[in-house]
């Protein structure tokens, strides 16, 4: 029998790998009339558990399922969810490793993408399903159960997951993995296992598993009686406050949730994931909410009657871990896609798109002719025009981020918060912004002024270190007009460097702005304040008497970008940052800017977090700073509440 792939009775010979890519290159999402192709390209390290299936199969594929070479496979989904995100969800990237480490690499990513409902689909190698030899190389061997591989690392961070055993239980675990790609109540990591054997395994496919399928996205509607009880919430609430989620771009809800807030006459205060919802200037833009948000939103979010989220998990940095919302009545009415997410806080649930439900809210709200029930002086009705009562608190507020952003002095060294006032001077709606760890986050989410929906681009779901540079790939991938910025710690940049290599090798002019401040500044504060005296959070040398209070290491993080292949500008002074973050920004080539900060001025750096953050603290201890910060720890946790 011929190895050459044949046709035959309506069914087509291949190999498993080589018809999964086949069935990869006809699937594609819709939503509201454009479609979208839903694998667009697969990111692949190989070895022996790979190799000879899906890399051959890529190879047969040829330009109809373009390859992608990643340096760590953690670094490859993260970049393909980067891709994801930048695409509204409605395109991702496949990844594919070898068995053993290549694949336990992959569950950092996964986690990161199902906490954040990113689409990705991960395609590991696994052990042989028919156990010639036992173990082969890299299979952890389990004494009591003969099915269990690594790869079962995977269940609980996918969404869906399937070992293919067999190569025809590749046409419903297939199509059950673009069942929940495609479902935004349910996307998230998707695991289809392919032990070695099976994914050379040639096999008769039926015609009918390549015909192009088009999976729609759908936007489900409210259910009419949860929709009327949220009209009575809203129109009843005397001071509601409503808080953005991610929901609200995956949604694309952001000119749906500008008319509402506009009609309702209702603040919006925004989530690390909702960040740009509506653009900074908006009159009802507040900022960011809980414990890196601004002094607006968090006093709105205290005196809320209605706290309205919208896409949002409530995450314990949104709730300043349940002590934020204090109005004694204060109720909650969530609009969620999932309802899991809806029900929490004992809510109202409006289990519906965020885009449909808004406009539904909208337009019952419209139709309202205000009688013997309460109207808000800001609501519809009222027919003066008049600044919110918000904006003076927000004025204050950004007076506080221009002083944080001021940089005079041309030779001074920048503060972290200087060189986001220097990057903020320069982009404009079109930038992209990356971050995901470190202290940057906080300050980010306090400062940064968010121009247009998808500029804000901080992975705060899983917070993870190293997830910055491969998103930057991934989101220029996805926006190859569009100047992409890589804002990274030097601790996060040690943690994953290896994707320079391939911003590189793809020509992506990816913008990389490393901030050396040698060590883990947003750790080293948390320390502080919780009696940990920043042990092993700064990066020196040992001291006379052991302990790492020495000089800082003799590391160049600059050095070590130029050596990986990037272009590298160096800036000592706030006036040189400023011209290289200038040249980086018109750079057509990969391009780093290395930055060493000076610490913040206490009266003139960004504000303090304005809420509390629950990091539990010693119960017992010896060193006065850890008692300390255990009476300060109990006065917080005694303001907390569960909202039943």
């Amino acid at each position: 029998m011929t190895s050459r792939t044949r046709t035959t009775r309506g069914a087509r010979r291949l190999t498993t790998a080589q018809a999964l890519m086949a069935f990869l290159c006809r699937q594609y999402s819709e939503r509201d009339g454009a479609r979208h192709r839903l694998i667009n390209a697969t990111w692949g390290i190989f070895g022996h558990g790979n190799v000879a299936g899906i890399g051959q199969a890529l190879l047969e594929s040829g330009a109809a399922m373009p390859y992608l070479q990643g340096r760590n496979e953690q670094a490859m989904v993260h970049a393909a969810v980067g891709y994801a995100r930048q695409c509204g969800r409605l395109s991702t990237h496949a990844v594919t490793t070898s068995i053993g480490p290549g694949a336990t690499n992959l569950v950092t990513g996964a986690a990161l993408a199902t906490v954040n409902h990113l689409p990705v689909l991960l395609l590991p190698g696994d052990t042989f399903a028919t156990r010639p030899a036992d173990p082969v190389l890299q299979q952890l061997e389990v004494p009591t159960a003969g099915d269990v591989s690594v790869n079962d690392c995977l269940r609980p961070v996918s969404r869906y997951f399937d070992r293919i055993t067999r190569p025809e239980a590749l046409i419903p675990a297939a199509l059950h993995a673009m069942r929940t790609l495609t479902d935004p109540a349910a996307t998230g990591a998707v695991t289809l296992a392919l032990p070695q054997d099976v994914q050379v395994e040639a096999y008769d496919w039926p015609e009918e598993f390549f015909a192009e399928r088009v999976w729609h996205v759908r936007r489900p509607a409210p259910d009419p009686y949860e929709l009327a009880e949220a009209v009575r919430a809203v129109r009843s609430a005397r001071r509601p406050l409503v808080v953005a989620g991610g929901g609200v771009h995956h949604s694309a809800a952001e000119e749906a949730l500008a008319a509402f807030a506009t009609a309702a006459g209702v603040p919006v205060a925004a989530t690390q994931a909702g960040k740009g919802c509506l653009r900074y200037d908006h009159p009802a833009d507040v900022g960011g909410i809980g414990h890196t948000g601004t002094a607006t939103a968090d006093e709105l979010a205290r005196d809320a009657d209605l706290v309205i989220g919208i896409g949002t998990r409530y995450s314990d940095f949104t709730t300043a871990s349940g002590t934020l919302f204090r109005h004694p009545d204060v109720r909650f009415l969530n609009i969620n896609i999932t309802g899991f997410d809806a029900h929490k806080l004992a809510a109202l649930p409006l289990v519906a798109d965020a885009r449909t439900a808004l406009e539904a809210l909208t337009t019952a709200l419209a139709e309202h002719t205000p009688g013997a029930e309460a109207v808000r002086p800001e609501a519809p009705g009222a027919e003066a025009v008049r600044p919110a009562p918000w904006a003076e608190a927000k004025a204050r507020w950004e007076r506080r981020v221009d002083a944080a952003f001021a940089a005079d002095d041309p030779a001074a060294r920048p503060t972290q918060a200087q060189v986001l006032g220097l990057l903020d001077a320069l982009v404009t709606d079109e930038d992209i912004v990356i971050n995901a760890a470190g202290s940057l986050p906080g300050d980010l989410h306090k400062l940064w002024r968010a121009r247009s929906p998808r500029q804000y681009h901080v992975e705060y779901g899983y917070s993870c270190m190293g997830y910055e540079i491969p998103a930057a790939i991934g989101v220029r991938l996805a926006a190859p007009d569009r100047p992409v910025w890589a804002l990274v710690g030097d601790g996060t940049y040690l943690m994953n460097p290896t994707e320079l290599v391939t911003a590189v090798q793809q020509d992506l002019p990816i913008k990389v702005v490393i901030v050396q401040n040698h060590g883990y500044a947003s750790i080293g504060g948390l320390s502080d304040a919780v009696g940990g005296e920043r042990l092993g959070t700064a990066y020196r040398l040992r001291g006379p008497d052991g302990s790492l209070t020495g000089p800082p290491l003799p590391v160049d993080l600059a050095a070590n970008a130029a050596s990986l292949g990037m272009r590298v500008l160096r800036a000592d002074t706030v006036g040189e940052l400023r011209e290289a973050l200038a040249d980086a920004r018109a750079s057509d080539r990969p391009t780093c800017v290395h930055v060493e900060t000076a610490p913040d001025a206490p009266l003139s750096g960004p504000p303090p977090a304005q809420a509390w953050w629950d990091v539990p603290v010693a119960g017992t201890a010896t060193r006065p700073a850890a008692v300390e910060a255990r009476e300060e720890y109990d006065r917080h946790r005694a303001d907390r509440r569960r909202h039943l």
